[in-house]
């Protein structure tokens, strides 16, 4: 495994990550010819895995209000293979708070493999935006604390 830009200690990145994780298994359709998980199936595994981050923190239930004002967005995201995943694997996908900007949070994920081991570290980072003008709207304070209990860097 080569060195992955945002990750300066491996060991101590993996036992950062708290021990709720999101559960799934690969299905015959994530899967290519060659019998393991396609490239672009990770990205799918972030998403279900930061909507269950987020319902653990009480963000989603604000968020899917159609009343309520801001929503989150994908500003960017990137994902590094690290060991071949193939169907009916069992997967335990991690999500933390690495670090926490005024409307932003920059998260991590860690996907392992029913053995425990490594398959594919990941980051991005999500804006919370007005749905009304797209413009950013800070934290806050009671969202910034939530993040910040489950943040590296704070």
């Amino acid at each position: 495994m080569g060195k992955i830009s945002y990750i300066h200690n491996l060991e101590e990145w993996k036992s950062s990550f708290d021990d709720v994780y999101y559960e799934t298994r690969v299905r015959f359709s994530e899967t290519d010819m060659f019998g393991h998980l396609n490239n672009t199936v990770p990205f799918i595994y972030f998403e279900a895995a930061r909507i269950h981050f987020f319902q653990r923190l009480g963000f989603m239930a604000e968020w899917t209000n159609p009343l309520y004002e801001a929503m989150p967005v994908v500003a960017d995201l990137q994902c590094d293979f690290i060991k071949q995943i193939f169907f009916d694997e069992k997967l335990e996908i991690y999500v933390k708070a690495n670090k926490i900007g005024n409307s932003s949070v920059d998260l991590h994920y860690m996907i392992k493999n029913g053995q425990g081991e490594l398959c594919l570290a990941g980051r991005g980072t999500m804006v919370q935006i007005s749905k009304k003008t797209g413009k950013s709207i800070p934290w806050t304070e009671e969202m910034k604390q939530c993040l910040s209990q489950t943040a590296e860097i704070k």
